[in-house]
């Protein structure tokens, strides 16, 4: 049998701390409604740790890693992207990180892979599909793609309890609006509390989906507005969280046991300048646009004045994959759209459950499929000031991730090789 442990690591912050996540929202946490929280799940020398954040970064990913008591390419550690949180990510999403709160983050990833490693004992793994239970919506066109359905992994001790569950949908964790200065993990807490009811003594992890287009039902613009309404509160947080735990527990799951592998990809992010004119003559025009200090043309003329058309080298992007059991898990970076996660399921045609996560090892955007580029919007054409880039993330380079997210899993589900890390490097040439 596999060795399988769980353990929680509570990362509230204090109040008064920037909040992550909303141009509209200014003011400083005032509060928690829920704990904050790491969570890491070790099965043999693998580990998969999500994070209470809207993001990490690249550098604070690979420092936690090299300090886990495991091989630092069998650790993926994926931000849950609640905007509920703090800002985590230096330099990025506008607002200013604490510094306390970044090593704080840091420790209790390393803390939490090493607590799951001393719980480990004896365990099979049973998974199976939930019935997608229609929270989720393409936010940028009606008919838009949807990654449905809900992968489920439970691990159950020889004794017959459960150690851990391992559950993804692909939507924002943004029910919760830029009116809420509470911390909180937005719905991702209510499925885990739910979960946790239902199976006493078991660590429920959720890991969210790609999700980069779609949420609850409501557009990238209403976010830049402070008005409170009833579908965007902790009641309705908590139907949509409770909903998608009722497909966890009525989902009908098979023992899905075998070896354990893990495999490590490396591709290009490149960039793409879209704005047309000088970065002093845009700062300019935005400066005389905006109606007071906190408009969204301020933080675009500081954008355009520090960051536009500045260090647009490639980011080195890394995509990985676990294999636990029949079941594959691809960890992609960033704010990865439905229609590529779509691509990679049927490229892979897996039968078993396949987890598609985002936001894992870097968050440095949105990651558009090549078509979504000819409709524009915030995605396209604003975000990448929001997350502090050069230029907007070019075309191409989420069919280019999917490609190594295909190659990653299938290295990582080589009979011969799951027992032993492989890894390759893929360069994107746009």
């Amino acid at each position: 049998m596999i060795q399988v442990g769980a353990s929680i690591i509570d990362i509230t912050p204090p109040n008064g701390i920037a909040m992550a996540g909303f141009a509209a929202r200014t003011e400083v946490a005032k509060g928690d409604h829920d704990a904050l929280t790491v969570r890491a799940l070790v099965v043999d020398d693998t580990a998969i740790v999500t994070v209470d954040v809207i993001g990490i970064d690249a550098n604070l990913s690979a420092r936690a890693r090299a300090r886990a008591s495991l091989p630092d390419q069998a650790i993926t550690i994926t931000a849950t992207h609640t905007h509920g949180g703090p800002v985590s990510m230096p330099g990025r999403l506008s607002a200013k990180a604490d510094h306390a709160f970044i090593l704080c983050l840091e420790d209790a990833v390393v803390k939490a892979v090493d607590l799951a490693i001393v719980n480990q004992k004896p365990a099979r793994l049973l998974g199976g599909i939930g019935v997608e239970p229609g929270f989720a919506s393409n936010r940028r066109r009606l008919d838009g793609p949807v990654d449905t359905g809900i992968p489920i992994l439970r691990f159950e001790s020889v004794e017959g309890s459960t150690i851990g569950i391992l559950v993804s949908y692909a939507c924002h964790p943004v029910v919760l609006g830029a009116d809420n200065l509470s911390w909180t993990g937005d719905y991702p807490h209510f499925v885990r509390k739910k979960l946790e009811t239902t199976f006493p003594g078991a660590i429920a992890i959720f890991a969210t989906g790609c999700a980069g287009d779609v949420n609850t039902g409501h557009s990238a613009a209403a976010s830049l507005s402070l008005l409170a309404t009833p579908e965007r509160s902790f009641a309705k947080a908590k139907e949509i969280g409770f909903g998608i735990a009722n497909s966890v527990i009525d989902a009908r799951l098979t023992d899905v046991s075998g070896n354990v592998g893990h495999s490590e990809v490396f591709a290009d992010i490149c960039f793409e300048q879209r704005e047309q004119e000088a970065p002093d003559i845009l700062a300019k025009s935005w400066r005389l646009a905006a109606k007071d200090t906190s408009s969204l043309e301020v933080i675009w003329a500081n954008w355009a004045e520090k960051h536009m058309g500045r260090d647009l080298s490639p980011l080195k992007a890394r995509i990985t994959a676990l294999k636990w059991g029949s079941v594959g898990i691809i960890a992609l970076p960033g704010e990865i759209f439905a229609e590529t996660a779509l691509e990679i399921r049927e490229k892979l045609a897996q039968k078993d459950p396949l987890f598609i996560l985002a936001y894992a090892d870097d968050n440095p955007g949105y990651i558009p499929p090549e078509s979504d580029y000819l409709r524009g919007g915030y995605e396209i054409d604003e975000a990448h000031r929001f997350y502090g880039l050069g230029a907007t993330i070019a075309p191409k380079t989420a069919e280019h991730l999917a490609e190594a997210g295909c190659k990653s899993v299938e290295m990582a589900g080589i009979s011969a090789a799951q027992t032993r890390p492989t890894k390759t490097y893929l360069s994107q040439g746009v």
